[in-house]
Order: structure tokens, then sequence, then C-alpha cells
């Protein structure tokens, strides 16, 4: 069976090139979005695991008049059921305490001093171009 003129029926050589060519061009154009859209997700799930911890330690400060010692505190006191792992650094230990500042008149010693604020323990910029750990 042949087509017109006496050719055979089918995609030439050329064909292929130009739509594997735009199959790669598609491609290069979704991969940076996926991965911008993939990169939001996790700065979203830091800003909520933040906005948690930080309305937990004004809860334990409401309930006990003191800050907690540490994160862990939060835990052993069944205000968390677990410290989660914070999405920029994959792991549950990076998190940063950010202790009470005793007043200058006062000899507390640094160790009884509570966790007033929660930072990530990531050096890397988010997409606003702001240090995660800044949030």
């Amino acid at each position: 069976m042949r087509g017109q003129g006496g050719r055979r029926p089918g995609f030439t050589l050329i064909e292929m090139i130009i739509v594997l060519t735009i199959i790669g061009i598609l491609v290069g154009l979704g991969l940076p979005q996926y991965q911008n859209t993939a990169r939001r997700a996790r700065e979203a799930v830091l800003k909520e695991d933040l906005f948690q911890f930080r309305k937990l330690i004004d809860q334990y400060y409401q309930d006990k008049r003191i800050y907690p010692a540490s994160l862990q505190t939060l835990v052993d006191e069944k205000y968390l059921r677990a410290i989660p792992v914070d999405p920029m650094t994959n792991s549950a230990t990076t998190w940063i305490e950010v202790r009470e500042t005793p007043s200058p008149d006062e000899l507390t010693p640094p160790e009884t001093l509570g966790v007033i604020d929660v930072r990530s323990g990531s050096e890397q910029r988010a997409l606003d171009k702001t240090l995660y750990n800044t949030w």
C-alpha cells in the first residue's frame, strides 16, 4: 500500500525531531513552575508550623505564667504531640529556640530563661529573598 506519490505513510525523521523538540520545550517551561510550587508548599508549611509554635508558647505562658524551658517541654506537657519536622531542613532538631532576655538588674542563669519564639534552622533564602531563619 503506497500513499500519494509512491511514498509509504508514516512520520519522517524531521517530523519526529520537531515533535520531540516541542515536547522538550514544554517540559522545560513546566519544570521551574513545578519546582516553585513545591517550594511554595514547603514555605506554607513552615509558616503554619511557626504560627502554631508561637500560639502554643503563648498558651503555655498564659497557663503557667512562665515560658517553656524548651520545645520538648511543650511535648512533655501535652501541648504538642511531637516536635514537627522543619520543612526546610527536613529535621525536627534544627529549630532555633529564641530565649527570654533577662533584665540587666536580674541575675538569672541562662538555663532558666524560657523559649519565647522559634525560628527555622535553615540558612536558605525564600522565594521573596528573605532568610527562612528570620521568619
